[in-house]
């Protein structure tokens, strides 16, 4: 792994959390018209069908221009990497939102979702997974600045929290499952299909436990829009790319910039003024962040530790 490649890892990972920072307020619209299930199963079958066209031109253009970059895809191994991402994925989108609905405020759920920056080391650690140890305290640290970034009130602990915090276990299992199969797949194409795993796993629910309408998914079509093209198609694209240039740990501290990105929106689009609090946090978060990819003595600790 080169320092190119963790610079343009590094590149990608933040101009994800960029846009997931930038989709909040069109996820919390969406959601006051359907329920959880339709939004994150129309969301995700949106973002796999917008990126077929994608597939497909690349694959065109690699074809007539490059073939000797064109490389045919192992089907059964994109099906499994597919698969696993997908449940995996599901399950954590629908723990956060199963949280918001039953009464965890947003800040406190987008502290406790990134605690994943935690449990990737740590699960690393259980996988025997080098993970070098200046990420350590640049994670703790991070997690501090989030906490000030985040928890605007102390709501103590709430039964709604267990839900958010189970978002944050599979989170980072879907971190590390995405840095198992990624190297070895299409990153594109392997997004494409885990959005597909998890539109379809949350279409029996959906239609089993919640009121679904033509009228009421309109009135949410540009959220579910914009969350299924950018959220979705682009962003969650961008995770897996990212993730096959950098180390977990890192990856997962990166992406969870959508808090610092989300505020900063916040304060372009609506002119919402940050606190000294919220700017303390922010700045924290990116001190933790510079210190965490310096580079560090010897070849061991500079190149990626991964047990494939």
């Amino acid at each position: 792994m080169t320092k190119r490649d963790n610079l343009t890892g590094s590149l990608i990972l933040t101009l994800c959390a960029m846009i997931w920072g930038s989709s909040f307020v069109a996820q919390s619209a969406g959601a006051e018209f359907v329920g959880p299930f339709t939004f994150i199963g129309l969301r995700s079958l949106l973002g796999a069908a917008f990126l077929l066209p994608v597939i497909l031109l690349k694959d065109t253009v690699l074809k007539r221009k490059a073939p000797e970059r064109f490389v045919s895809t192992d089907r059964k191994k994109l099906l499994r990497g597919g698969l696993l991402c997908g449940v995996v994925l599901s399950v954590a989108s629908l723990l956060q939102q199963f949280g918001i609905d039953r009464g965890t405020p947003s800040g406190k759920a987008g502290f406790i979702t990134a605690l994943y920056i935690l449990l990737v080391p740590i699960l690393s650690l259980a996988l025997r997974k080098k993970v070098r140890p200046i990420l350590w305290p640049c994670a703790l640290a991070a997690v501090g600045g989030l906490y000030l970034l985040c928890v605007k009130e102390d709501t103590g602990v709430q039964f709604s929290d267990l839900y958010v915090l189970g978002c944050a276990f599979m989170y980072a299992v879907h971190i590390l499952v995405v840095d198992r199969v990624a190297p070895e797949l299409d990153g594109i194409k392997l997004s494409c299909v885990q959005f597909f795993v998890a539109g379809v796993l949350c279409i029996p629910p959906m239609l089993l436990t919640e009121e679904v309408s033509l009228s009421l998914i309109k009135s949410a079509a540009l959220s579910i829009a914009y969350s299924g093209i950018m959220s979705s198609g682009v962003a969650f694209t961008l995770q897996i790319l990212g993730q096959q240039r950098t180390e977990p740990t890192l990856a997962s501290m990166l992406m969870s910039l959508e808090s610092v990105f989300a505020m900063l929106t916040g304060f372009l689009v609506l002119h919402e003024v940050p606190t000294l609090r919220e700017a303390v946090g922010s700045a924290i978060m990116f001190a933790a962040i510079i210190v965490a990819q310096l580079p560090q003595r010897g070849k061991g600790d500079r190149e990626r530790q991964s047990v494939k």
